[in-house]
């Protein structure tokens, strides 16, 4: 794919909790092609190399029996410690940035956009490979009850990721147009759409 003929990016941003992975299935569902950073970030997590980088880096204590990432054990170590987190960041952004790279090369003609699902799109300057950023805006009550039911965590998980990145008054002011995410799945789609019909017509 040249970049003449590239459809547009757009970006995804949010707090902690706001459906952007919800955004991104429904705009995969309506023909886009999703770079989903959480979860490219968890397989670079689970690659050897890093997994001996984090084990020299802090100890047996963050690998479990099974060989797998303990990941409990790395967000006590990362949320406390930035630099921690920025070591840890710079061993795992360059797999991401790969495997964003493939899925996007590996389009096939027709797509309507590529998006990026990325917590940190502005902090790791992401936003830069982006036509259009989209903030889904979602109340913190209604956040912290999603990932309270659906991740397990408390309010001080919630918050100390949250104030690990960078604040919602920023990520919505610096982004192109945003998409209510107060409401129930089913009003969600067509407001997805619309923001796709907008930046990338049919």
């Amino acid at each position: 794919m040249t970049a003449s003929s590239r459809p547009p990016v757009i970006g995804l941003v949010g707090g902690v909790g706001s459906g952007k992975s919800a955004v991104a299935a429904i705009l995969q569902d309506l023909g886009c092609v999703v770079s989903d950073s959480d979860r490219d970030s968890r397989a670079a997590l689970e690659s050897p190399e890093v997994l001996q980088a984090i084990r020299e880096w802090w100890g047996p204590s963050v690998i479990t029996e099974d060989g797998t990432p303990d990941r409990s054990a790395i967000a006590a170590h990362i949320f406390r410690n930035s630099d921690d987190r920025a070591r840890l960041e710079a061993l795992i952004h360059p797999k991401v940035h790969a495997a964003r790279e493939h899925a996007f090369s590996a389009a096939s003609p027709g797509i309507r956009a590529l998006v990026i699902d990325a917590p940190l799109l502005f902090e790791a300057g992401i936003d830069g490979l982006c036509d259009a950023v989209v903030f889904v805006d979602t109340p913190g009550e209604i956040r912290l009850e999603r990932v309270r039911s659906n991740r397990g965590w408390d309010e001080s998980d919630w918050s100390r990721r949250e104030s690990a990145q960078m604040s919602i008054e920023e990520k919505r002011s610096r982004a192109t147009m945003v998409i209510d995410n107060s409401v129930e799945i089913e009003f969600l789609r067509p407001r997805v759409e619309a923001v796709l019909n907008a930046l990338a017509p049919p």
